[in-house]
């Protein structure tokens, strides 16, 4: 059986692609940083489908958090499937404290390099690599200027990872949603809903498992690689 690891599974977008994952005979491994009201819940969703998972807490912001995952993710002889999914935000400007600015990098990049780094000699030929990035790595549409040029970030360290897996056959691609129904988007203002739906196309938000849809499409394409899918359902980031 292939093993995957989903960053930031027990919710929204991550538990959607954890879910695909497990209906395509994947054993699962999801982390969680924070909120272990969400385990419980999560653990019950993936019965329904598989046994084959793992939910483990591994705080990307702590690099002692993150090592200890590693070693347990290095006692599998194999790591088929990575999604990076799990980030965070700050909202502030250019005045965005020194501390506050690190803690977006090394949660959004910098852990995700380490991980893939760390895992690397059992990553085999003809495995996926999908970072979770965001619309506002592409159009910059926020406040929070460290999320925006951590997205970007995101984005960058694919396309140079793709030159390091070259000619094993492993893809690494890059999905850009744009706004998605998750918990933090339902706790949004009713009228900032109503003017997001008023500036897409489609006049909604994305569902969780739209943007699962795409991760099946990269995990099942042998030949999509390099790439970055906009999701965003016609959002004119006006």
């Amino acid at each position: 059986m292939k093993n995957a690891i989903v960053t930031g599974g027990t919710k929204g977008i991550g538990l959607a692609i954890a879910k695909m994952l497990l209906h395509e005979n994947y054993a699962v491994t999801v982390t969680y940083a924070h909120d272990s009201s969400a385990v419980a819940v999560c653990e019950e969703e993936f019965r329904k489908i598989s046994d084959s998972f793992d939910i483990i807490h591994a705080d990307q912001s702590d690099k002692l958090s993150m090592n200890s995952f590693v070693k347990k993710m290095r006692q599998k002889s194999h790591i088929d499937c990575i999604i990076l999914n799990a980030g965070t935000t700050f909202r502030a400007g250019l005045q965005t404290s020194d501390e506050d600015w690190e803690r977006v990098m090394q949660v959004n990049v910098n852990s995700s390099m380490y991980l893939i780094r760390d895992l690397y000699d059992i990553i085999p030929s003809n495995s996926r690599i999908v970072f979770i990035s965001s619309m506002m790595g592409i159009l910059p549409h926020s406040v929070s200027i460290s999320y925006g040029v951590s997205k970007a970030a995101e984005i960058a360290l694919a396309k140079n990872l793709v030159k390091e897996f070259a000619g094993t056959g492993t893809t690494i691609n890059v999905i850009t949603p744009g706004f998605v129904d998750t918990d933090w988007q339902k706790s949004k203002p009713q009228e900032i809903r109503d003017s997001i739906c008023a500036k897409t196309a489609l006049g909604r938000f994305a569902l969780p498992e739209e943007i699962a849809e795409a991760a099946r499409f990269c995990v099942n394409n042998e030949f999509i690689n390099g790439s970055v899918i906009e999701i965003h359902g016609g959002y004119n980031y006006k």
